[in-house]
């Protein structure tokens, strides 16, 4: 798999490393994703929403440092939907893509990775610019029913 590229991201938000900050992160995604014209109930929004909300419980989970937050990053661009958490626990790394093993049948955590494997287009673990820490990237694919009103700047209120 090619990497991901680095995104320039439109929504850069550092959250507390908590569930409220879990939370947050995806309620600023739904947000970010209506002001570019994505409806709330959307394949598109449900998917970003999924996606941001397993990989910030997976920071506050698994990559939380004390006193330290994890930053979420969303941008769009004619492949979709970019998605950046980082976090600053370098020594916990996730599995890569493809890599998550199934839990057990019973078990109450650990499909957070194969629900962004089986929605997500592409996603992978890379280190964090600075360190330390990680960054988990995925992209969320625009269904073709959108890919013909992007705009990198739209304006929602404007009449054609």
């Amino acid at each position: 798999m090619t990497a991901l590229p680095v995104i320039t991201p439109t929504l850069v938000q550092r959250l507390s490393s908590t569930p409220r900050g879990a939370r947050l992160a995806r309620r600023l995604a739904v947000a970010q994703l209506d002001g570019w014209g994505y409806a709330h109930d959307s394949e598109t929004t449900e998917a970003v929403a999924l996606v941001v909300a397993e990989l910030a419980a997976n920071a506050v989970t698994h990559g939380r440092v004390p006193g330290r937050d994890f930053e979420l990053r969303l941008a769009r661009d004619a492949d979709g939907i970019r998605i950046e958490v980082s976090d600053t626990r370098s020594e916990c790394q996730p599995p890569g893509p493809g890599n998550a093993t199934p839990p057990s049948r019973l078990a109450e955590s650990g499909r957070g990775l194969l629900l962004v494997d089986a929605v997500a287009r592409c996603w992978e673990v890379v280190d964090r610019e600075p360190p330390p820490g990680k960054t988990v990237r995925a992209l969320v694919a625009v269904p073709a029913s959108f890919e013909n009103v992007f705009d990198p700047a739209p304006n929602i209120h404007s009449r054609a």
